[in-house]
């Protein structure tokens, strides 16, 4: 019947359009799936290749996973991981104006010493201030990269270089340049998982994970971590849809034959990548479900995430189901440890800290300082550190000085730090170091450049062969820039 209609030339409604009618969201794309299951969809056809298939790295891999823990907003080195006796000394004094004025959203106020104090840990004698004392019992399985600076202080645009090597949207994520060079280790999880932060989406939003000019399939996937919502929203489609069974049966064949049409008239492998996608969607109604379903988990294991915290337990939550999916075999899973500036509540949603660093800062500082360390013991307890590579960084710093009379500093995107910990790295290490003042990198500075290029090779990826062709450009994660940081490397 339907080639009968094809041949007077009727010409249907988009495919994408179809789908979306037929069963509603994302659950309709799992139609493709049930059309494989009952052999209706031409294997020769649409069934070649896999853009997910798991891949061969460039060379031996020290990692196989990633979770990527962002904080936005710009998290204060000064006051957290970067300890600057000579700024302790320079407290109070007035901010030096022949070093300029003028700052990011205001006047430099006085130098200031950080809130909390600083004090050596672990066999490396790493310093670490009072807001983190469960991460500093792990400083010897961290690596500190202290000369991190960002191209822009705004938000948005600090968010896009330091996920994708660039200032401007539109350019692939690091998640999905991991999947586009190793591809899936599961077949009924997405490969890169995104988990946002609960009170909504970072500076930037979808841009951060997005795969720009990658294929489509290698965006990150976000999954729902609030209890109150489904995991993956239009994941099935609504029970009250009036559509028969013999109606679906006759939409599954109807669709077969517009993507054997399809294929025989482009031979597009973009159409494998949807079908794959598709296919994706109809195992996550039984898969993603279950992986985000803590009841298996003991109480031993769920006590250090703190879940029944108002404060802490989101994120917590975000950070156990981080390591649950790991376990299943997604290879990078990113995690938003705070939203927008869009709370109306008087604590900023996120670590940018104008106007009250005490306040933001302390209440940021104990809800990352949980989740981190109870995901680090999680990880090594059960043998996946070795394997999960963890990072953890912001989008830039804030000022070594008072934002003017306010009792917050100001964006700094002149130098901040980043850890990693797990797969490879040389626990107790640190690369690279800020001035003085915590004010500018002084010693082999670096940019998201370099921290990519480390993960990557982590990863068995060469940052300068992993590439794509696109607009006649040999586009890279790491742009033209970038080196492996090996010092701390184990």
């Amino acid at each position: 019947m339907f080639q009968e209609v094809l041949d007077r030339r009727f010409v249907p409604r988009s495919r994408r359009q179809f789908l979306w009618d037929a069963a509603g969201g994302i659950g309709g794309v799992a139609l493709a799936a049930m059309l494989h299951n009952d052999q209706l969809l031409s294997a020769d056809k649409m069934s070649s290749k896999n853009p997910l298939a798991n891949r061969k790295a460039h060379f031996a891999a020290k990692a196989t996973n990633v979770v990527q823990i962002f904080c936005p907003g710009g998290l204060s080195h000064v006051d957290t991981w970067d300890y600057r006796p000579e700024l302790e000394r320079r407290h109070g004094e007035a901010f030096d104006a022949e070093l300029g004025k003028q700052t990011f959203a205001g006047v430099g106020g006085n130098y200031a010493k950080s809130f909390w104090k600083f004090r050596q840990h672990g066999e490396c004698g790493r310093w670490l201030s009072d807001l983190f004392p469960r991460l500093a019992s792990h400083v010897d399985e961290m690596a500190f990269i202290h000369s991190m600076q960002s191209k822009s202080a705004l938000h948005g645009p600090a968010m896009f270089m330091a996920n994708s090597g660039f200032i401007r949207p539109g350019f692939p994520s690091m998640g999905a340049w991991v999947t586009y060079g190793l591809g899936s280790e599961s077949e009924n999880l997405p490969a890169f998982v995104v988990l946002p932060d609960t009170r909504g989406l970072p500076p930037g939003g979808l841009a951060n994970w997005a795969a720009g000019f990658l294929p489509a399939v290698h965006q990150g996937t976000v999954i729902e971590t609030s209890t109150e919502r489904p995991p993956i929203a239009d994941l099935f489609p609504p029970a009250n849809r009036s559509v028969s069974p013999d109606s679906e049966r006759d939409g599954r064949e109807f669709l077969r034959t517009l993507n054997v049409a399809h294929a025989d008239r482009r031979g597009d492998s973009l159409l494998e990548a949807r079908i794959a996608a598709y296919e994706l969607a109809a195992r996550l109604q039984m898969s993603a479900p279950e992986a985000v379903d803590l009841s298996s988990e003991s109480a031993a294991t769920l006590k250090p995430y703190e879940l029944d915290d108002p404060d802490v337990g989101p994120f917590g939550r975000q950070c156990l189901l981080a390591r649950r999916l790991v376990e299943r075999g997604v290879r990078f899973v990113q995690i938003f440890c705070g939203a927008e500036n869009t709370s109306s509540k008087k604590i900023r949603p996120n670590w940018d800290s104008h106007e009250d660093i005490v306040r933001d800062h302390g209440y940021w500082g104990r809800v990352l300082d949980t989740g981190a360390s109870a995901l680090i013991a999680d990880l090594k307890q059960r043998g996946l550190l070795d394997s999960t590579l963890i990072i953890c960084t912001s989008e830039f710093g804030r000022q070594p000085f008072m934002q003017g009379s306010q009792k917050g500093r100001d964006h700094n995107p002149g130098v901040f730090t980043a850890w990693l910990a797990g797969g490879g790295i040389k626990g107790g290490s640190s690369y690279g170091t800020s001035d003085d003042l915590g004010w500018h990198a002084a010693e082999n500075p670096s940019y998201s450049y370099d921290l990519h290029a480390t993960a990557l090779h982590l990863l068995g990826l060469d940052h300068e062969q992993l590439s794509f062709y696109h607009n006649g450009i040999a586009r890279r994660l790491t742009d033209v820039h970038g080196h492996v940081i090996h010092d701390i490397l184990a």
